[in-house]
């Protein structure tokens, strides 16, 4: 049961339990209406619980050997030479002057 039918029972259900009034003896239209709107509810809850597991799963996890492969330590240098990325119109040439 995904979202959208406990959503579409908690509706259908609130119509019959508030909005349709009916004097029969052999159903009570409020009891139907609030156990539909109930299991709606439920559905709604089981919905969200299937798609977000609160314990995460082994296989998610990274191993510390493969974790290691990717971590860079602080004082590692990336690059050799500094790369000027300031826009042409930006640089100032040796003498300090704007080109």
């Amino acid at each position: 049961m995904r979202i959208g039918v406990g959503i579409a029972l908690v509706t259908v259900g609130a119509i019959i339990a508030f909005a349709v009034r009916d004097t029969s003896d052999s159903l009570n239209l409020q009891a139907l209406g609030i156990i539909i709107m109930l299991a709606g509810a439920a559905g709604i809850w089981l919905s969200y619980r299937l798609a977000n597991p609160r314990s995460r799963d082994e296989a998610t996890m990274l191993k510390p050997e493969v974790e290691q492969q990717y971590s860079v330590a602080p004082h590692e240098k990336v690059a050799e030479t500094v790369i000027d990325v300031t826009p042409t119109h930006l640089r100032e040439d040796h003498n300090g002057l704007s080109k």
